[in-house]
């Protein structure tokens, strides 16, 4: 995540476009911004946006490869936020010099780690599509999203709100942007054109996320400042 910088408000203009490679494929290209009621937004907010499309047509959907690290560091998760496809494999590794537990209630993609140390961590494989909700049942600030698709077509927004998504199946679908702060937009395409793509997206939340332990009681005000 970068430095904050601030986004004066207006309407949101997502200038998506679709247009055919020369293969045959499509292709989504756009520009993401944000419109909060202050009328600030930071750039980890922006980064923190993803957009997909879901093809009508069923598509195959395959792990994705590669080292997939949610980083425990500084009391924080990092990436804030992770998007990945359904059967993928994410490791959460600890760089603090104490303990963390990392857990979610996302039912059926539950888990809990219990509680360890720093090292490379240990791994969780979600299988079922849908936003999974982390927290450390340590330190009740600490928590992050792991958004498991059901299609390979999707990307992060960049720092200059730009996206782009490639190698799309021609023929309708729908396009999402999310974002956790934000209402979720959505918008079915009945096939590849020319017009460009125009939405608010709002930021309607701030904050730690109200939630329990995973013991489904309030955190502990007095829990053990080392930890």
């Amino acid at each position: 995540m970068g430095p904050s910088a601030s986004i004066r408000a207006g309407a949101l203009l997502l200038a998506g476009m679709l247009v055919l490679d020369g293969t045959g494929a499509a292709e989504l290209r756009g520009h993401v911004k944000l419109v909060s009621a202050d009328n600030q937004t930071s750039l980890a907010d922006l980064q923190d946006t993803v957009v997909f499309y879901k093809p009508d047509a069923q598509v195959r959907v395959k792990p994705l490869a590669g080292d997939l690290t949610i980083t425990m560091h500084g009391k924080s998760f990092v990436p804030h936020v992770l998007p990945i496809t359904a059967g993928s494999t994410v490791r959460f590794a600890n760089t603090d010099p104490i303990l963390h537990n990392v857990f979610s209630s996302s039912a059926p993609n539950d888990f809990d780690m219990g509680l360890y140390g720093t090292g490379p961590g240990k791994t969780k494989t979600f299988d079922h599509a849908g936003l999974v909700r982390v927290y450390c049942n340590v330190h009740h600030q600490m928590f992050a999203y792991i958004l498991v698709l059901d299609t390979p077509y999707f990307a992060e927004v960049n720092e200059d709100g730009s996206f782009e998504l490639a190698s799309l199946p021609a023929g309708p679908g729908e396009v999402t942007v999310w974002n956790p702060r934000g209402e979720v937009w959505r918008q079915h395409l009945d096939g590849i054109g020319p017009d460009g793509l125009s939405v608010e997206l709002k930021l309607i939340r701030n904050g730690v996320p109200a939630h329990f332990n995973k013991f489904g009681k309030p955190y502990d005000p007095n829990a053990n400042p080392g930890y």
